[in-house]
């Protein structure tokens, strides 16, 4: 009997949690904060994941360009094309709820966050499918951009979900870069990379900025406007994020549309440029996915886009439209939730959603491959 009562109590507190509303904060004001007790959370074990984060600094000089270029080294041709800033050291936010359970660092502070800039630039293709400015993302892209861009027997079949999925194996050369020079193979002869004829579309990943820069090309005629326009009038303003943040195109990216003279921003940063933004607008940004789309009673993105943009890619399990997934894959943060997606960058920056537990968790500068275990620390604090 007990026993019974006591597994109703239980239960009664999860419905109690799910329940509960989540909180949105305004904008410029001082986000709520609970302490972990409220809960449940142990608070030993969460500050033991938070000495964890701030103990692992990303290990690049905070000089960026210096880390860009270091990085990058083995790529023919690299040379940084857009601003960059200094970091600043490590950095965090986890929410529950909506409300802050722990920060570290400097959480106001404006820093580079390279390939976290891609799931903003998906979402600007989500919203103009939301809008109807696109069809289908099984649309092929060369039924809407005509330039010579998807030009070709090979090009003229990418849709936009091979480039949201990085599947598209894009040939060809955009603001001086070369497709084939990006992220080259760690062995072999790169002439005889460079010379060989491109996957098809849809069947294999590749990492590779060159092509993601060709989405956000290719977004900025849909739209027939600056996509950090598109995304400052139709999600930034609208869950209250500051006035800090700036996304950056190359110094020399412009397009002109309508007579206008326009600049085409990047999907990341590995050459410079991409999105600079503070550890609290990347939180907000976690949390309107959090919810669906949803921010208090207004629907910013539709829920039928989250769906889409979180469902695996055929060619690889652990992506989706420019979200990472932990699927049990070459990715797979073992023992966490399946559900768990996330927005990752060079450095150790991420945007973590884990809609089963109802939080966001925000890192900055945190050693990329320490990112599996610091979300396992979290895990214990939560059990």
């Amino acid at each position: 009997m007990k026993k019974h009562i006591f597994t109703l109590f239980l239960l009664f507190n999860s419905l109690v949690l799910l329940a509960q509303e989540s909180y949105f904060p305004e904008r410029n004001a001082v986000w709520e904060q609970k302490s972990s007790s409220d809960f449940k959370i142990d608070s030993e074990k969460l500050n033991a994941a938070l000495d964890f984060a701030k103990d692992n600094e990303y290990s690049g000089s905070r000089d960026l360009r210096i880390a860009i270029l270091k990085g990058f080294e083995r790529e023919p041709f690299h040379e940084i094309l857009g601003p960059t800033k200094k970091r600043g050291g490590p950095a965090g936010m986890i929410l529950k709820h909506g409300y802050v359970i722990a920060r570290w660092g400097d959480t106001k502070r404006v820093d580079m966050t390279f390939s976290v800039t891609k799931s903003f630039l998906s979402t600007t293709a989500g919203l103009a499918l939301d809008q109807g400015l696109i069809s289908s993302t099984k649309d092929k892209a060369s039924d809407y951009i005509w330039d010579g861009t998807f030009g070709g027997e090979h090009n003229s079949k990418i849709t936009w979900e091979h480039l949201l999925q990085q599947n598209s194996a894009w040939s060809g050369e955009l603001w001086g870069g070369k497709d084939w020079a990006d992220r080259p193979p760690r062995e072999g002869d790169i002439d005889d990379w460079k010379f060989e004829k491109p996957k098809e579309s849809g069947t294999f990943m590749e990492y590779n900025d060159v092509r993601v820069n060709v989405l956000a090309y290719a977004l900025t005629h849909v739209w027939r406007k600056p996509l950090p326009q598109v995304l400052k009038e139709h999600v930034m303003d609208r869950i209250g994020a500051s006035t800090t943040w700036r996304w950056h195109g190359y110094d020399h990216a412009w397009t002109e549309i309508d007579g206008l003279q326009m600049k085409s921003v990047t999907g990341g940063g590995h050459s410079g440029a991409g999105m600079f933004i503070s550890t609290e607008d990347m939180a907000r940004f976690g949390l309107l996915f959090l919810n669906d789309g949803k921010w208090k009673n207004e629907q910013i993105i539709s829920q039928n886009w989250i769906q889409q943009a979180i469902k695996p890619s055929e060619p690889n399990v652990n992506y989706g439209y420019m979200w990472w997934l932990n699927r049990k894959g070459d990715r797979y943060w073992e023992g966490l939730s399946e559900n768990i997606y996330y927005a990752a960058g060079f450095g150790g920056n991420f945007i973590v959603v884990d809609k089963e537990n109802d939080m966001v968790i925000v890192t900055r500068w945190l050693e990329p491959n320490k990112i599996g275990e610091f979300m396992t620390k979290l895990k214990e604090a939560l059990d």
